[in-house]
């Protein structure tokens, strides 16, 4: 019994049509070795633009294209401003860029501002929100906030607590 030289020749290119598929999809897949953390440190990002707590993530390496995600929303303060993360974060993540981003608020005098985007320019992150922006050391994210208390968790209504949110792997 012979094959058809078509079919021969389709079923030749079965193993390289399910080669690209498989390469396809790992790339909307994150890579179990890392956290988004350290996903963050590989664009060139400190860990402190996300709170404690984030459950995974995922991340299209060919687009930049990303979410991560929280146990719910999570709310703290920092100096004088309130932050509010959504229980999911999206953007568009580069070397020192995030764009288009989605999920994260900051309470500026009594409004609420979307932050859209964060650059980091040598040893400095500048936060926009579209019709303003300002800059921050990036020693001041070396460490990821808490929700609910952000840095300052030693203390609550005078009584000493430990936080329970570790740092989690995605």
């Amino acid at each position: 019994m012979s094959l058809h030289p078509k079919l021969v020749s389709s079923i030749a290119f079965l193993p390289l049509i399910l080669l690209y598929l498989i390469s396809s999809f790992s790339s909307v897949s994150c890579d179990d070795s890392l956290t988004a953390y350290e996903v963050l440190e590989e664009y060139d990002f400190p860990i402190g633009l996300l709170p404690k707590g984030v459950l995974g993530y995922k991340l299209d390496s060919s687009t930049g294209k990303f979410s991560a995600y929280l146990n719910g929303t999570c709310t703290f303060s920092i100096d004088s401003y309130e932050l509010k993360y959504k229980s999911t974060i999206t953007g568009v993540i580069s070397k020192d860029k995030l764009t288009s981003l989605s999920g994260i608020r900051v309470k500026v005098l009594f409004l609420w501002l979307n932050i859209k985007s964060v650059i980091r320019d040598d040893d400095e992150l500048e936060f926009s929100v579209g019709i303003a922006s300002a800059d921050f050391s990036v020693d001041n994210f070396n460490e990821c906030p808490t929700c609910g208390c952000g840095f300052d968790c030693d203390t609550v209504n005078g009584r000493k607590i430990e936080s329970n949110h570790p740092i989690s792997t995605a």
